[in-house]
């Protein structure tokens, strides 16, 4: 029995329990991409900045909440600085949106052309990140790092592998599950949310019928910028806090809204996961695994990795060129909010 069960909880410690965490980070972060293409009809390459911007914010929050004795142990003081980091990204969005955007909407200009301004402020906004808080890593975990330890859980087991979780892991997991369930809740129950969904749909019919544009798009920003946030946070607490990293999450963000199908909320969320858990399966090394099952050095010496951990990205782009080949409108075949 043993020689499943250990392979078993081998996998689940570094496959499915960080494939929970990473791939509903990157559910967060492409809704918060879903959301501004569905409703304002542009694909937002400066979405990981913003990501970057608001955990910046938060981190600073919790560095001044720290000083001043604040916490809530066990859990992370993080968790306390987030509506901080929410309001400083949607400060960031409303004022992108007002200085750039709208001029842009306005000229009803061509995604081509959103497209060439978004990258450019993706790389002003990482400047000013940088800037203001420094290129190196940051670690803000200060509350309890597991909440089960490997060791605990092979005295409970009597297996030879354990199975560590660690408490932001959890947390991510948590808090993600919360941020959907409310973001379902507000499009398809509250009169606002079913005002988003019309615009998204028809945008002279809804125009038609009363709804204000304006306080639609403020309403996306919003939406997009708390989102945002919580990804980038989330992110920064289970790994660290590195601004250029999330220049890179640009690509696994966007391959994740695309595969499931850009402009459709569930579709991003499934998309995170199935990008989360492609990265991770393709780039882990079966060794120990396989001489669990098949006895030590049946397949020789070699790692018995597909992919080396340094080609991780490469996943995402591999599955991006592969849908947008085989069904270029995703899995749930393109907007609908």
């Amino acid at each position: 029995m043993e020689m499943l069960l250990n392979p078993l909880v081998l996998l689940t410690n570094f496959v499915l329990v960080p494939g929970l965490a990473y791939g509903s980070q990157l559910a967060l972060g492409a809704l918060g991409v879903t959301m501004v293409y569905a409703v304002l009809n542009f694909s937002n390459f400066s979405h990981g900045e913003v990501m970057s911007f608001g955990a910046m914010i938060t981190i600073l929050a919790t560095y001044w909440l720290q000083s001043i004795g604040m916490s809530i142990s066990p859990l992370p003081t993080v968790l306390w600085a987030l509506p901080f980091g929410i309001l400083g990204a949607i400060g960031l969005c409303l004022l992108l949106d007002r200085l750039v955007f709208r001029f842009y909407r306005q000229q009803r200009a061509s995604s081509v052309t959103y497209l060439i301004v978004s990258i450019g402020l993706m790389f002003v906004i990482g400047g000013v990140i940088r800037f203001i808080i420094g290129p190196d890593d940051r670690n803000f975990n200060d509350g309890d790092r597991f909440l089960l330890k490997a060791r605990a859980f092979k005295e409970m087991s009597g297996l030879s592998e354990g199975l560590a979780i660690k408490s932001s892991q959890a947390i991510t997991v948590i808090t993600a599950f919360i941020v959907v369930a409310a973001l379902f809740w507000f499009l398809n129950r509250t009169r606002t949310g079913k005002s988003m969904r019309a615009y998204a749909d028809n945008e002279d019919l809804a125009l038609l019928s009363g709804i204000n544009p304006d306080r639609v798009v403020i309403i996306t920003w919003v939406i997009t910028a708390g989102l945002a946030t919580v990804a980038g946070t989330l992110y920064g607490l289970d790994k660290s806090y590195k601004p250029l990293v999330y220049l890179h999450l640009v690509l696994p963000i966007f391959a994740a809204a695309i595969v499931g199908g850009v402009g459709n909320p569930l579709g991003a969320i499934i998309g995170g996961f199935i990008i989360a858990f492609s990265e991770l399966l393709l780039t882990f090394a079966y060794k120990k695994v396989a001489a669990y099952l098949f006895g030590e050095g049946f397949f020789g010496d070699g790692l018995l990795q597909i992919l080396s951990t340094d080609y991780k990205f490469a996943v995402s782009f591999l599955i991006l060129v592969v849908v947008l080949l085989v069904k270029p409108t995703g899995i749930f075949s393109g907007k609908s909010l």
